[in-house]
């Protein structure tokens, strides 16, 4: 069961209002501007026979808050001051997404004392060292035109009570923490310390996540650039495949535990054979393992094959031990690429058939590109309403969209548990439509001469 089904038979367990500091008194000083209304709801799903469930049992459907511009606000603009940090694994859109905060905060309230934290939740420890930067619409002018992020990043839990000394020192009273999974995490420990000291600090989370795995908040910004760029790289693995008799263009994708990008990517540009993400198990060996749906694939007389796999697939099959985490407490990924290039290759050659494998791992290279086109809309989208929800005296919450309209979702509710690409959902029925890889895993070795259905 889904977690979205479990919030749906069960909705009174799940807390989706969004912590409110107080009442807002202050008029906005936003003109010529449509305000929403503090109690206007956006529903969590579409789907008319899941909320025909609810409506025939007399409850009130899922919904969060919708995100925007507050008539009254919580914070006095002329005494705001602001803290805006970037923490975890470089993504396309970070500098899109500094560059809106400030120009909203500082065009549409006229706030100006905005410090940019200098790498990630460390920025906010002072034995570091780290001084911020102070930015304004000048210093913010051009960098979306550049990849990563101009505060600069870092993995690693820090102390929560060291991090909120600094922002009661430095009066901030606006966290806007830019991160995925753990960063927002660490936002939700900052904002339950302010609550218990009762800081009046709005502590507001942007997600932050190219693997796309957080809950209730749409599509995270730079998904579809990474996939923009991810698509160029199987275009080389295809024509290096092709360029050789027998030819294998084997791509690794980033996707700890979640294979979206490596699902979309294939859908993105169908020359994809086989796509191997975490979500789904499959086998090397036996008549119907990896090994056999390539020779599967040589037998039916197509003499080349493009495979994408995502970093986190097939774990369980490389015989290492040693299990190491990064500094945020994530288990790092033994390396599923340079596995696969060994297997195929040493099958072949012991096979004494043919075969090229040419192994492409662009992981950083996909991730650190600026973003583009309306991923970079959606960047500007989520910082204007992450500012608006902030100066409304919301907190301990994260901004995302529900179709086209953006909301306010829970920290605890984005993070309750990692989204994961469904295999009976539409998308993942759509790359085996694409990739055509049911065929060759379910022909294995001496089944592959039958002639149900076309290859790809």
């Amino acid at each position: 069961m889904s977690y979205l089904e479990r919030i749906f038979s069960n909705p009174d367990n799940h807390k989706l209002d969004v912590e409110v500091l107080g009442k807002c008194k202050i008029e906005s000083p936003i003109r010529n501007r449509e305000f929403i209304d503090d109690n206007e709801r956006i529903l969590i799903t579409e789907n008319a026979s899941i909320l025909k469930q609810i409506t025939d049992s007399m409850k009130a459907p899922p919904s969060f808050e919708r995100a925007g511009p507050h008539q009254k606000i919580f914070h006095d603009p002329s005494w705001s001051r602001v803290g805006i940090v970037t923490a975890g694994g470089l993504c396309p859109g970070l500098n899109h997404v500094i560059k809106g905060l400030v120009e909203i905060l500082m065009f549409d309230y006229g706030i100006k004392t905005i410090y940019g934290i200098r790498y990630g939740y460390a920025g906010l420890i002072a034995r570091f060292g780290y001084k911020p930067i102070m930015l304004d619409t000048d210093n913010v002018d051009t960098i979306h035109e550049h990849g990563g992020t101009m505060l600069g990043s870092s993995r690693g839990q820090q102390d929560t009570d060291e991090i909120v000394d600094t922002l009661a020192r430095m009066n901030i009273n606006l966290l806007f923490c830019i991160g995925g999974d753990g960063s927002l995490r660490c936002a939700r420990d900052i904002a339950d310390e302010c609550k218990r000291r009762k800081l009046s600090i709005s502590v507001i989370g942007i997600p932050k996540t190219i693997d796309n795995d957080l809950h209730f908040v749409g599509r995270s910004f730079g998904f579809e650039t990474a996939v923009a760029e991810a698509t160029q790289i199987i275009k080389a693995a295809h024509t290096e495949a092709k360029g050789t008799f027998n030819g294998i263009g084997l791509v690794k994708l980033m996707g700890r535990d979640s294979g979206f990008i490596a699902a979309y990517a294939t859908l993105a540009n169908p020359v994809v054979n086989i796509c191997l993400i975490p979500e789904m198990d499959f086998e090397m060996d036996g008549p119907h393992g990896l090994l056999s749906a390539l020779t599967c694939r040589f037998e039916r007389f197509k003499d080349h094959a493009v495979i994408v796999v995502a970093e986190g697939a097939g774990q369980r099959h490389i015989n290492d031990s040693d299990v190491q985490k990064d500094l945020s407490g994530n288990v790092l990924k033994k390396d599923i690429g340079e596995y696969l290039r060994q297997r195929i290759t040493d099958h072949f050659k012991q096979s004494k058939m043919i075969a090229s494998v040419k192994y492409f791992d662009p992981s950083y290279t996909v991730r650190s590109v600026p973003a583009k086109g309306t991923d970079a809309i959606r960047c500007y989208m989520l910082a204007r309403n992450a500012v608006h929800a902030a100066m409304a005296g919301r907190t301990n919450c994260v901004v995302g969209n529900q179709g086209d309209w953006y909301t306010l979702v829970p920290i605890r509710m984005a993070t309750i548990e990692r989204q994961k690409v469904n295999l009976n959902s539409d998308l993942w029925r759509a790359v085996l439509d694409a990739t055509g890889q049911t065929l060759y895993f379910e022909g294995g070795k001496n089944g592959c001469h039958s002639n149900n259905g076309t290859i790809p």
